[in-house]
């Protein structure tokens, strides 16, 4: 555990869902007639939740005011076990409102969105940065990271910077250890975002304006955001770190940047290099998105590349809401050989989505014995994450996936034709609701057996 003093601009966000069913009668608009109303803590109160989500101790300091939202965003923060440093600001709490029908944005309603009054630092914020392990800066354009006292206090050096900037906000301390903005937050020099897929040209001209930048800032490294496609990491001394995000069906980006911002400052928290913060940042932010993004804040728990069930079962249900068919499969997949890649490919060409469930080191060894698995649960899950016929791996204890199966609803089960043609016991499971169970094709030969006992084939 660290502790992450979280600095910058916290927002209250309120997501109102109902359904449109008609318009105005006084104007061509639609009536949204309210559902559900869900609050939600934004800017660096996300930032603090999510920094907390990693087992940190967090504090935040951000002007709340003294009003109805501010009292409501306290208390989302307190109960997520963020400590609030008590400073008004001056002024009324900052709101976003976002009105939603039908998983559709209608409108967004700000409130109180101009610039802050800000009130002088309270003393309490000096302290708590010269008791962190790590400085967490997210700033939001409203004028808290401009104070001199606070910056003062920030950059003294005794605990490294994480700082994700805002087109609007000031510049980051000199010195800071990691930069964190996204392409359309790291500045320009005249030139044009180069246009294109992303390839070798682009990433040199994105890169070299990325060494500028963290030569113009003072800062020992800059890790660009770039959405889907990961993130890149620049430090001055060598090429540009790069870092894929895994592919991803569905999920929601709002609020990724934070979640990016946060994992990166715990791992400096404790101890780690940059370059090591922006590979834990790729994963966590790419979670954070598959789990619903800001929206699910609440149930977001950073994970070892394993999807818990329910993060499964909500990909199945976007897929199939699409029109699109769910596969999946089941196995040790204890080594992975080229028998397994034939088949996954295969599987994965069947519908729309391939979902792994994958027996846990408990159910292995219930099945082949004390000395099996050969290869951890985690490890074994890494493995096939990376593949990219594979959208999502889930863990079960069980011998069976049946219970997996029962939540998942997947339209196809697919096994290798090294079944031997013999039944497969998941399609009386699969009947409840019209699925069906195939065989693929798998190369003859291939066995981990073998492969353990130093038989290649």
């Amino acid at each position: 555990m660290s502790r992450v003093l979280v600095v910058g601009d916290a927002l209250l966000d309120r997501d109102v869902e109902g359904a449109t069913t008609r318009l105005a009668p006084d104007a061509p608009v639609p009536v949204l007639d309210e559902a559900d109303v869900r609050t939600r803590p934004g800017g660096a109160a996300l930032a603090a939740v999510l920094a907390a989500s990693f087992g940190d101790e967090v504090v935040l300091v951000s002007p709340i005011g003294d009003d109805g939202p501010g009292e409501e965003l306290r208390s989302l923060l307190e109960r997520r076990g963020v400590d609030v440093v008590r400073w008004s600001g001056g002024g009324a709490t900052p709101e976003k409102i976002r009105f939603r029908s039908g998983g559709q944005a209608l409108l967004r309603l700000d409130r109180s969105s101009r610039p802050a009054v800000v009130t002088p630092v309270p003393p309490e914020a000096v302290a708590a940065a010269s008791e962190a392990d790590v400085v967490l800066v997210a700033d939001y354009g409203r004028g808290v990271t401009g104070q001199a006292e606070l910056r003062r206090a920030i950059g003294s050096g005794r605990a490294p910077v994480v700082w994700d900037p805002h087109p609007r906000g000031a510049s980051p301390v000199r010195a800071a250890l990691l930069v964190t903005p996204n392409l359309a937050e790291l500045p320009g020099d005249g030139g044009a975002e180069p246009a294109g897929d992303g390839g070798g040209g682009d990433l040199r001209a994105r890169a070299d304006r990325a060494e500028r930048a963290r030569s113009r800032w003072g800062a020992k490294g800059v890790a660009v955001t770039m959405g889907s496609a990961g993130a890149f990491h620049v430090d001055g001394a060598g090429p540009p770190l790069v870092v894929p995000a895994r592919p991803l069906v569905g999920g929601d980006p709002c609020g990724a940047g934070d979640c990016f911002a946060a994992a990166a400052a715990s791992v400096v928290g404790r101890g780690g290099l940059g370059s090591e913060a922006v590979v834990s940042a790729v994963a966590a932010a790419t979670a954070f998105v598959a789990n619903g993004g800001a929206a699910g804040w609440a149930r977001f728990e950073p994970v070892d590349g394993v999807r818990r069930p329910e993060d499964a079962v909500e990909l199945a249900r976007q897929v199939q809401s699409r029109g699109g068919k769910v596969v999946a499969t089941g196995g040790c997949f204890d080594i992975l050989h080229a028998g397994h890649l034939a088949s996954l490919r295969a599987m994965r060409q069947l519908g729309d989505c391939l979902v792994v469930c994958l027996n846990s080191d408990v159910s292995v060894r219930a099945l082949k014995g004390a000395d099996r698995p050969v290869v951890g649960q985690s490890d074994r899950a890494e493995a096939l994450r990376a593949l990219g016929c594979v959208d999502a791996v889930v863990l079960f204890d069980e011998p069976t996936p049946a219970r997996l199966l029962e939540g998942l609803r997947p339209d196809i089960f697919a096994k290798g034709d090294d079944y031997g043609g013999r039944a497969i016991p998941e399609q009386a499971v699969l009947d409840r609701w019209g699925g069906q169970c195939v065989t693929v094709p798998y190369l003859a030969g291939y066995s981990t057996s073998r492969l353990v006992r130093g038989s290649v084939r």
